[in-house]
């Protein structure tokens, strides 16, 4: 049974001139699929009203007059309850959905036989799926959620496989601190650094403490005591309640204003625990992978891999939101 209160809708009608019209006709069929529309008869299309939808249908109008056509929008009270109840089944992504697990499930089972570079890959790969269909969700219910949650189950399984050492996610408050106290200080993280760790460690370097110096650790117990951890279980700097360990240090020393910063947090986040698909983390996390490869030490990792993460910065800073 739909919640309450009901949605409004826009409808839109169309028609296009003459038979040399084909182009057209299938490039309006492609912008209408796009919004995740549905086609009521010939010329004419459904679609839940929300600020998104109706920018679409706008931009859709006027190429349509571009091209000597007619489009006419209504907009649609909500309707009762029988009748609502036909409409969303008709934006049913329950198949979509469908479709999609069970490439997410062969992955899982094949990630113990696969190299890290393939696993990540094939991991994106589903997840950009799963978003495309998820945007034109419009009524999300059990089956995003099934598929949502077996998604960050499959991203946990790989870090296991290829990142063991992993930090759980602590409970409690995040400390405000003041960077003047962290000049010149040591810090240390597990070694073979991958994402959360790399962008952290530039990061401190860059934002927090200039004159960090940096321990590479076999493993978290091997920390020195007067070391400031960051990344693992234990640490001064780690994962906190949903955030990754780059958003907790971005919030500990009052940098969240920083649209660049942010917009980083954002691609760290995704790659390290998943979520909302970022265009650009793919290209990042590949790149990020060739440089691992090719550097003989964690110190020459965060060197090559500074200058994207500054590129990346000041994309991410002149970015519109």
């Amino acid at each position: 049974m739909p919640e309450t209160p009901f949605r409004e809708w826009l409808l839109l009608a169309a028609s296009l001139p003459g038979k040399d019209a084909s182009t057209a006709r299938v490039r309006l069929w492609r912008a209408l699929k796009d919004t995740g529309a549905v086609n009521l008869r010939d010329g004419v299309t459904l679609v839940p009203a929300s600020e998104a939808t109706r920018a679409r249908f706008a931009e859709i109008e006027k190429d349509v007059e571009a091209e000597g056509g007619s489009v006419w929008i209504f907009a649609l009270p909500p309707q009762s309850l029988a009748i609502e109840t036909k409409l969303r089944a008709m934006f049913d992504r329950t198949a979509a959905y469908d479709e999609l697990a069970p490439a997410a499930a062969a992955l899982r089972k094949e990630v113990s036989s696969i190299d890290e570079a393939t696993a990540r890959l094939r991991l994106r790969q589903v997840e950009r799926e799963f978003q495309v269909i998820a945007e034109l969700d419009f009524f999300p219910g059990a089956p995003q959620k099934r598929l949502r949650e077996s998604l960050e189950k499959l991203h946990a399984s790989i870090n296991r496989r290829f990142s063991p050492e992993e930090p759980t996610n602590a409970a409690g408050g995040i400390p405000r601190r003041d960077a003047r106290d962290f000049r010149g200080a040591r810090w240390a993280t597990r070694k073979r650094l991958w994402v959360d760790r790399v962008a952290s460690a530039w990061l401190i370097k860059g934002f927090i403490d200039p004159r960090a110096k940096f321990a590479w650790l076999d493993k978290p117990a091997d920390c020195p005591k007067d070391a400031y951890g960051f990344d693992f279980d234990g640490a001064t700097f780690t994962h906190v309640e949903s955030l990754v360990t780059f958003e907790v240090l971005l919030a500990s020393f009052n940098l969240l204003d920083d649209a660049g910063l942010v917009g980083l947090a954002r691609l760290v986040h995704y790659l390290d625990v998943g979520g909302d698909v970022i265009a650009e983390a793919a290209g990042f996390e590949a790149v990020l992978a060739g440089l691992r490869d090719g550097c003989a030490d964690d110190d020459a990792l965060l060197k090559a891999t500074t200058p994207v993460l500054d590129a990346l910065y000041q994309h991410f800073s002149h970015a519109r939101t």
